[in-house]
């Protein structure tokens, strides 16, 4: 298969390459906002979901099993920095002033 690019440039077949989930940064917030707010079974129910439907997108475009397994490990591994990055905000955006005892 062919596909013209202006100026009579051919470019012939070609390898479709996903791009990768750790730089989703959409679902990567969306994911982090929503293992924030639930706990337990729903959040473990939640996170399962979410990454199978992420890895069956990629099988759907052809990525191999082992490229699947790094997409989602590297998708989770950014999703877990999120939630963390959300706990580490400045001092002064997490206090309204003085500790009280």
């Amino acid at each position: 298969m062919a596909a013209e690019f202006g100026e009579g440039t051919m470019v012939q077949g070609g390898e479709v390459i996903a791009f990768p989930l750790a730089a989703r940064a959409g679902d990567v917030a969306r994911c982090a906002r929503e293992l924030d707010r639930i706990h337990g079974a729903a959040a473990v129910h939640y996170w399962k979901s979410e990454c199978r439907r992420l890895a069956e997108q990629l099988a759907i475009l052809g990525v191999d099993e082992a490229g699947v397994r790094e997409e989602v490990l590297a998708f989770q591994a950014k999703v877990q920095a999120a939630m963390a990055e959300r706990y580490n905000e400045p001092a002064s955006r997490n206090r309204s002033g003085p500790r009280q005892r």
